[in-house]
């Protein structure tokens, strides 16, 4: 079971992640704090991150370029989302793998998700 971990502020989009991937079979933790994520990575390695760009006090892509320049996280695939329409435009400088706008379109996610692990749609 793949495990993923998803880092937001927002606590109704965090709950909404968390019971969509659980139900799609994810083993899924999440933090609403910026300053918990490489805690919560140590302890529960996850095999994919879902990182916000903005988190209440912390730039979410700067948690990524740290994540991506670490040996032992840069192999973790990184998507961020956010409901700035010019986010998308930057997030390839700070390593995320992709992009996903909020609000978020299921289908979408889980095409993204399933493409990161390398897991064949069904």
């Amino acid at each position: 079971m793949s495990k993923i971990l998803v880092v937001d502020d927002d606590v109704d989009i965090l709950s909404v992640m968390e019971i969509l991937l659980s139900m799609k079979g994810f083993d899924v933790e999440v933090t609403s704090k910026g300053e918990n994520t490489f805690q919560k990575i140590e302890s529960f390695k996850p095999d994919l991150i879902l990182l916000d760009v903005l988190i209440s006090g912390y730039d979410g892509r700067t948690i990524c370029k740290q994540l991506k320049s670490n040996l032992s996280t840069s192999h973790i695939p990184v998507i961020m989302f956010s409901a700035h329409p010019g986010a998308a435009a930057t997030i390839s400088d700070y390593g995320a793998d992709d992009f996903i706008a909020k609000p978020f379109d299921v289908n979408n996610l889980m095409q993204k998700v399933n493409f990161q692990l390398k897991i064949e749609n069904n």
